[in-house]
């Protein structure tokens, strides 16, 4: 899927979230962490199944999720 080879979705993990590599971790949790100022090294202390490339991929998988996009807007209306 566009390059993303280590997110996974299966009903049957997080019932289909966006997981890394078939894990019980989710993309969000990742995003959620990074966010909150975790450093890659504390994330891979706490879960040491995950790899640095995984979080790269949670990152970049966001990313592209979250690409605006804005259809039909005029300018006024956007005022």
């Amino acid at each position: 899927m566009f390059g993303f080879d280590r997110i996974t979705f299966d009903p049957q993990v997080m019932a289909g979230q966006a997981c890394v590599r078939g894990m019980r971790i989710p993309v969000s949790l990742i995003v959620n962490l990074v966010a909150h100022g975790k450093q890659v090294v504390e994330i891979l202390e706490e879960y040491p199944d995950l790899e640095s490339e995984d979080i790269q991929q949670a990152l970049e998988y966001a990313a592209w999720l979250t690409r605006e996009r804005v259809y039909g807007a005029h300018p006024e209306a956007m005022a």
